[in-house]
C-alpha cells in the first residue's frame, strides 16, 4: 500500500471493512456538531432595498455602499431603535450593504431574532436616505442649499431683461430688428434648457430622490450556519478525517506483503507459501478479552482492512499437497534428524495455524517443534537437539525491522534459519456432497483390495 496509488478500490475496502467505524466516528461528529451549535445562537437576516434613480457610475455605487454601513448611519439607527444596551458599535457587525443590478442597494440586518433583524434593516435603508440626501445639500449649508433658488431667481431677470430688450428693440419690419429679436428669442430658449439639463445633472437632486422599496421581509429561517448545517457538517467533517486517517495510515505502512522482501528481511530462501482457510467471517479475528477487545470487535477494528480479500482456494487435497511440498525441500535442505524448531511470531494467527498443519502433514520427518516469538523482545530457545529454525508468518504483517530481530533472536540461540514458509488466508469453496476421496482413503481401498484378491 505505501509504494501504491490510492484507488477507488482501496476506498470501497475501507467503506466495506471499516464501515461501523466510519458510522461511529460520524455520529460523533453530528454530536460535535450539534455542540457547536448550542454555543451560538440562532441569527436571522433579512435585507432592505434603495433605489437610486438616474445615471451612476460602479466606484459612486460604492461610494454609497460605504455610506450604507458607515457609523453615521449605524449610530443613528441605534438611536432611532432605542434598544437597551445596543450601541452603533456592536451593530456595525450585524449590518451589511451591497450593490446589485438596477442602481439598487441592497441593506442587510442580522439580529437573534426575525423582528429585531427586520426593523434593524429598515432602520439602516431610512437612516441610510436621510443621510444621504442631507450630505448631498438637504440641509447642511445654508449657502448650498439657496443656490438653486438663487440661480432660478437670476435666470427669471435675465429673461425678464431679454423681453424689455425686445420691446425697445425697433418695432418695424425691418431685417435688423426682425433679426434683433428673433436671436433674443434663441437666447432665451437656450437659457431655459441650460437650467432644465442643469436640475437634471444636479446630483443633490439625484440622491434625494433615493426611495426605499418598500419595508424588509420578515426572515422565516435562520441564517446559515443553521443548526442542520452544523450537525452536517460536523458528521461529514468526521467521516472525512476517518477516511484520511486510514489512507495516511496505510501510506505510512512499512509492513512486508511480498516473499523476496520477507526472505531478504530474514536472510534465508523461501520454501513455498501454503494455504490457510479463512472463517466464515472474511478472515480470523483475534482471541482477545475484556471490554478493549469487545469494543475493538463490535466497530470491526480488530482485523485488517488493507490486506486484499482472500482469493478462492482449491480442495483440501490441493491445499495438503503445498505442505507436502514445503516438507520435501526441508528434507533436501537438512541433514537426518531432521528436527526443526517453527518460529512464529507472537500474535500471527494465520502463521500459527499453517505451522501447527506443517507440523501435522510431516509427521516425524522433519520433526517441527512449533514455538511462538514475541516480536518486541523475541527470545528463542537455546539449540539442543535441533538443526534449524524454520520460519513460518503471513505476509503483510510485520516490517523488515521486527523480521531482522527474529533472524537475530535465532542467532543468538545458535540456530540456522534453514527456511521461510510464508502462509496465506484463501476462501473455501462449499463442500460437494459426492466429494473426491482423500489420499489416505485412496490408499486405504487399494490395500484392501490387493488383501482381498491375494486371499481369493
Amino acid at each position: 500500500m505505501s509504494n501504491d496509488t490510492i484507488r477507488l478500490v482501496t476506498i470501497g475496502r475501507i467503506f466495506h471493512r471499516r464501515w461501523r467505524l466510519l458510522a461511529v466516528l460520524a455520529l460523533v461528529g453530528a454530536l460535535a456538531g450539534y455542540g457547536a451549535s448550542l454555543l451560538f445562537p440562532p441569527r436571522y437576516t433579512t435585507s432592505a432595498s434603495v433605489l437610486l434613480p438616474g445615471q451612476w457610475e460602479e466606484r459612486e455605487l460604492l461610494t454609497q455602499v460605504d455610506i450604507a454601513t458607515s457609523s453615521t448611519v449605524v449610530d443613528r439607527a441605534a438611536a432611532a431603535l432605542g434598544w437597551p444596551g445596543v450601541s452603533g458599535t456592536e451593530l456595525r457587525d450585524q449590518v451589511a450593504a451591497k450593490a446589485s443590478d438596477g442602481n439598487i442597494i441592497k441593506i442587510s440586518g442580522t439580529a437573534d431574532t426575525p423582528e429585531r433583524a427586520q426593523r434593524l434593516a429598515d432602520q439602516v435603508a431610512d437612516q441610510f436616505v436621510k443621510f444621504a440626501a442631507r450630505i448631498a445639500g438637504g440641509g447642511t449649508d445654508a449657502k448650498a442649499a439657496t443656490g438653486p433658488a438663487a440661480l432660478r431667481k437670476q435666470v427669471e431677470e435675465t429673461n425678464r431683461r431679454i423681453s424689455e430688450l425686445a420691446r425697445a428693440a425697433d418695432p418695424g419690419q425691418t431685417v435688423e430688428s426682425v433679426q434683433a429679436r428673433t436671436e433674443l428669442e434663441k437666447l432665451r430658449t437656450s437659457l431655459e434648457e441650460a437650467m432644465t439639463k442643469l436640475e437634471q445633472a444636479d446630483p443633490a437632486n439625484t440622491v434625494a430622490g433615493m426611495v426605499v422599496m418598500g419595508p424588509a421581509a420578515r426572515p422565516t429561517g435562520e441564517a446559515p450556519p443553521t443548526r442542520v448545517q452544523l450537525v452536517v457538517a460536523g458528521a461529514l467533517l468526521f467521516f472525512l478525517l476517518a477516511v484520511i486517517g486510514h489512507l495516511v495510515a496505510a501510506r505510512a505502512d512499512r509492513r512486508l506483503r511480498t516473499e523476496p522482501e520477507i526472505a531478504a528481511a530474514l536472510g534465508s530462501a523461501l520454501l513455498g507459501t501454503v494455504d490457510v482457510p479463512g472463517e466464515r467471517r472474511g478472515g480470523h479475528r483475534p482471541q482477545g478479552r475484556g471490554p478493549r477487545a469487545r469494543i475493538r470487535r463490535l466497530l470491526g477494528v480488530d482485523t485488517r482492512w488493507d490486506l486484499p480479500a482472500p482469493q478462492a482456494s482449491g480442495d483440501e487435497a490441493g491445499r495438503r499437497i503445498r505442505y507436502r511440498r514445503v516438507c520435501a525441500r526441508l528434507r533436501t535442505r537438512v541433514p537426518s534428524p531432521r528436527r526443526l524448531l517453527a518460529v512464529v511470531p507472537d500474535g500471527d494467527e494465520i502463521g500459527g495455524r499453517a505451522a501447527e498443519q506443517l507440523a501435522a502433514e510431516a509427521k516425524s520427518d522433519p520433526q517441527l517443534r512449533v514455538v511462538r516469538v514475541p516480536v518486541d523482545r523475541p527470545v528463542v530457545p537455546d539449540r539442543d537437539t535441533e538443526s534449524g529454525v524454520l520460519v513460518v508468518l503471513s505476509a503483510g504483517s510485520w516490517t523488515a525491522e521486527e523480521l531482522a530481530g527474529i533472524a537475530e533472536a535465532c542467532a543468538d540461540g545458535g540456530h540456522e534459519v534453514v527456511g521461510i514458509v510464508v502462509a496465506g488466508l484463501v476462501r473455501t469453496r462449499p463442500t460437494r456432497t459426492a466429494a473426491r476421496p482423500s489420499d489416505e482413503a485412496t490408499l486405504a481401498l487399494a490395500v484392501r483390495g490387493h488383501a482381498t484378491g491375494g486371499s481369493a
